[in-house]
């Protein structure tokens, strides 16, 4: 997971302007790019630090971007916004832990593709409509296209990327119920703030063994940068520009732009099933964010 909830950042622009349009999507494609080459770049770190050296890096990045914006008053805290901040941060740890570690097993453009479902689940979960029965199906069978089961296939690394997944929809669930207690970004701070302070005693560790320094280290940066800090302000650009729904169908275009990452940054060639599978997973999303955002719109009955 690589980008906001829009809802909890700034209000959407209408998107009217042809102009802001097309600056809100380069804004969102640059970002987008960023958060995939950030995490190909991640992969050339794993065997100096490792990946848990990588994230405990990414997460201390993002706290120091966040922490800044937000200004969360950790001090007048109630338990009310304790508890989900904490859980959160867990969340947050968790997540990319397990993602990071599935891109150390299995192709970048599966990896992001099944961390996708996490969203997707949330957009279809209590739906009764056909129209989402059908995402649902094509959404799974994108995956079953896509993962190929047979003996060669790392289930370790799918589950991890499921794992993933289910994460980012508990984020997603999390976030909502935070963001009625805490404004703005004052949770996604705290959040990853307190994820940091879990991840403090790895890159502890890791430097005083002499191993974050040099390359390893200017990748762990980079990763930090190109993960949080320059997505987290594009995103935040972007959403001035364009509706949350066309936001949520661009965001769709992420496991399509991580293979294509993949395969420029580390060379890792997917096979015609595996494109195919990515394909039915952006299509049902994009149905399912387009559906949802036709509802949402639908006045309520008197």
């Amino acid at each position: 997971m690589t980008s906001l909830e829009p809802e909890l950042i700034v209000p959407a622009a209408p998107g009217g302007e042809r102009s802001g349009l097309l600056r809100g999507t380069l804004t969102m494609t640059g970002s987008a790019a960023s958060a995939q080459v950030g995490a190909a770049v991640g992969t050339f770190a794993y065997a100096a630090v490792g990946v848990p050296g990588v994230v405990a890096v990414r997460q201390l990045v993002a706290a120091a971007v966040l922490l800044p914006i937000a200004r969360p008053p950790f001090r007048r805290f109630t338990w009310a916004q304790w508890w989900p901040t904490l859980l959160l941060a867990l969340v947050f740890a968790t997540m990319n832990l397990s993602l990071y570690s599935a891109f150390s097993r299995i192709d970048l453009g599966l990896a992001a593709t099944l961390e996708f479902l996490g969203p997707l689940a949330v957009a279809l979960v209590g739906s009764r409509t056909v129209t989402d029965l059908v995402c649902a199906v094509v959404a799974g069978v994108g995956v079953y296209v896509l993962v190929l089961p047979g003996p060669a296939t790392d289930w370790l690394g799918v589950g991890l990327a499921l794992l993933a997944a289910a994460c980012w929809a508990a984020y997603i669930v999390l976030n909502r119920l935070v963001g009625r207690r805490l404004p703005g970004l004052q949770a996604t701070a705290a959040a990853t703030t307190l994820s940091a302070l879990g991840y403090l005693p790895v890159v502890v560790l890791l430097v005083l063994h002499g191993r974050l320094v040099g390359l390893p280290l200017l990748y762990c940066v980079a990763v930090g940068l190109l993960c949080s800090a320059i997505p987290y302000a594009a995103d935040l650009v972007s959403l001035r520009r364009i509706s949350t729904r066309f936001f949520g169908v661009f965001m769709s275009v992420n496991p399509a732009l991580a293979a294509v990452v993949g395969l420029v940054v580390l060379g890792q060639v997917l096979e015609v099933h595996a494109w195919t599978g990515i394909g039915l997973v952006v299509l049902a999303n994009v149905v399912a964010v387009v559906v949802a955002g036709t509802r949402t719109r639908r006045p309520r009955p008197a």
